[in-house]
């Protein structure tokens, strides 16, 4: 008796511990945002107290969300992705391995929080409808995944032949659709999907004994990033909603018991859609327990919970977002666009991108694997630096097309063609890691408040909000395919330069390396 008692003490102390540390990487990827706006909002652009109050509501609640939901997927759906796939794999059943990766693939993208957001956001492809089909993307590139694991197939090549796909059926599909398809991709490697994917492609590849199986393994954020830009594009030839026009809608409260009154009748709404969004993916887990895992005690246990913590958390979020934190993203970048202070429009968009990314708690979880994988050849520094510049660029090239109109297809075509090109001069790992590296760098807040911050600056002006304003995430998911990359090959011209001298080096940061490359 005294024993359970000490034990239930401890994991409650380590269940608070988790808590507030996953809470405190959430405050620290959210309060950098909210400073700058504070900032914004009281020396160069007022705006309304009540959207700035509801703007300080929603940012604690995405707070809370965030922390709660980190430690759900950190507790419960990493588990559940490698205990199935591990299972999966034993039973050596290809068909029944390839189709429970794609009902997987389908149930956890329609649980991601950053794809909810933007299936709400965009005006002319009904919610339900975006969410189905970027979830069948994803489910059908997860048997892709799974062939390539169990296989090794050459991720290069597949990589190659998919983006062409892609580009041929970018040049004839509608253009509403272009920028739409390409943030889906961004948003569906999000905080859900990417620990999901990331332990159960680990737990398929343990089964293979070779050398190769653990770089195998990566990779397959990059695969599943594409299924939403194939089915999105495709989706453009068949599904018209001509009078749909997107916009933002300006929020006022006439009081404080208004602006709660606002947040307490979301609540139950956001509470039965995450619930249906979660349902598929416990029913699949139940019926796994039953027949393969019949997991016992308190792994069981841990793993409910978790699930507990992700659907509290996704619900807090979601309100957070929808209710208070996006509404004054959206004024005040229209208020800037409107103004005299219109020349502030894109390097503060490079400001906020440079703080969004340095304080993305995922960055440091991509920095250790790349230190792992290049046993600590490349620091950490290193990647976060070239990191910050990527998506400081990216949001300056997005506020850029608000500005002046471009297509997004100049910026996508040749940034990938380099990313790809790239990939024949590092070794496969890091092109795997590059391509896996979208998923971190587009978080939570370039598509909930980016977005709407640019959906605001086009608005006002006047421009065409679909294809000007939506392809920030397609964006900011696409740098790091390329600063990765070149991080890379500088890492091999230098090792090949200290192998053929004969000297050993120390670590070397990003401004050393490139001065070495010129």
């Amino acid at each position: 008796m005294r024993g359970d008692i000490i034990r239930r003490s401890v994991d409650f102390e380590t269940h608070h511990t988790a808590i507030v540390e996953k809470t405190r990487e959430a405050a620290i990827s959210v309060l950098p945002i909210v400073a700058i706006v504070i900032v914004l909002c009281l020396f160069v652009m007022p705006m309304q107290a009540d959207l700035l109050l509801c703007f300080l509501i929603g940012a604690l609640m995405i707070i809370a969300g965030m922390g709660l939901f980190s430690l759900g997927a950190e507790v419960a759906m990493m588990p559940i992705g490698s205990k199935i796939g591990t299972a999966l794999t034993k039973t050596k059943n290809l068909p029944l391995i390839l189709g429970v990766s794609f009902l997987l693939g389908f149930a956890i993208t329609v649980a991601e929080p950053d794809l909810q957001v933007l299936a709400q956001t965009v005006p002319h492809i009904k919610s339900s409808v975006l969410l189905i089909t970027v979830g069948v993307g994803v489910g059908f590139f997860m048997t892709v995944c799974m062939l390539r694991i169990l296989t090794g197939a050459s991720l290069r090549w597949l990589l190659i032949a998919c983006y062409a796909l892609i580009f041929v059926l970018a040049a004839f599909t509608d253009r509403n659709y272009l920028s739409i398809a390409f943030d889906s991709g961004g948003v569906t490697t999000g905080p859900m999907t990417v620990p999901f994917i990331l332990a159960m492609g680990l737990g398929v590849s343990m089964i293979r004994s070779d050398r190769s199986a653990e770089a195998d393994s990566f990779g397959l954020v990059a695969l599943c990033s594409i299924g939403p830009i194939l089915s999105v594009l495709i989706l453009g030839f068949f599904y018209n909603d001509s009078e749909a026009t997107a916009g933002v809608s300006a929020a006022a409260f006439a009081d404080t018991r208004e602006i709660g009154s606002a947040f307490i009748s979301a609540i139950p709404e956001y509470m039965a859609e995450m619930a249906v969004a979660l349902l598929p993916i416990v029913a699949i887990f139940l019926i796994f327990q039953l027949c393969l895992l019949r997991l016992h005690g308190r792994p069981l246990a841990k793993i409910l919970i978790g699930i507990v913590y992700t659907y509290v958390g996704l619900v807090l979020f979601l309100t957070g977002v929808n209710v208070g934190f996006s509404t004054l993203g959206a004024s005040l970048g229209a208020a800037l666009a409107e103004s005299g202070a219109k020349w502030l429009l894109i390097p503060l968009s490079m400001l906020l991108g440079w703080f969004i990314i340095s304080a993305e708690p995922a960055v440091g979880v991509l920095e250790k694997q790349i230190e792992q994988v290049s046993a600590g050849a490349i620091p950490g520094r290193a990647i976060k630096l070239s990191l910050s510049v990527a998506i400081a660029l990216a949001m300056g090239i997005a506020m850029l097309r608000v500005v002046t109109g471009i297509s997004i297809m100049w910026f996508l075509v040749p940034g990938y063609a380099i990313a790809l090109g790239l990939s024949f001069f590092v070794p496969d790992i890091y092109t795997a890691i590059a391509f896996d590296s979208g998923g971190v760098a587009s978080g939570p807040m370039t598509a909930t408040f980016m977005l709407q911050f640019m959906m605001g600056a086009s608005t006002a002006l006047g421009g065409n909000v679909l294809s000007d304003a939506f392809g920030v995430v397609a964006i900011v998911a696409m740098m790091p395919l390329l600063s990765i990359q070149v991080v890379g090959v500088l890492f091999e011209k230098h090792a090949k330069r200290s192998e053929a001298n004969e000297e050993v080096y120390g670590d070397l940061d990003i401004i050393e390396l490139w001065e070495e490359a010129i």
